[in-house]
């Protein structure tokens, strides 16, 4: 489990799903640790080894979870499993779909 104090979240200017979701995090007060890949070769990199060699933006990172155009929802479930003490007190967690609830059947959740 990360100890880290935000998520780590990865953008670009004038990127509109970027936009979007740091919105949607912003709004939920998500604590994030901002890297812009055009000003940061570092976290350009990070993203390209995540996305099949692409900067393929937002890019969210929460303790060893990466994702790639996650939806807020599912940076909410990394959160609530990676780093559950990142998550605003009172803070509603979505319930799984079909798939989510599917998936951890299987993998015995």
């Amino acid at each position: 489990m990360s100890t880290a104090t935000a998520i780590t979240y990865y953008w670009r200017p004038g990127c509109p799903f970027c936009m979007g979701l740091e919105r949607n995090l912003e709004k939920l007060s998500i604590p994030m640790d901002r890297h812009n890949i055009w000003d940061d070769p570092k976290a350009a990199e990070f993203v390209r080894t995540h996305a099949g060699g692409n900067e393929v933006v937002p890019t969210v990172a929460v303790g060893d979870i990466v994702m790639v155009n996650p939806s807020p929802t599912e940076v909410l479930a990394a959160m609530a499993q990676n780093a559950p003490h990142l998550i605003p007190e009172g803070t509603q967690l979505p319930e799984p779909g079909k798939v989510g609830r599917m998936m951890n059947k299987l993998l015995g959740g």
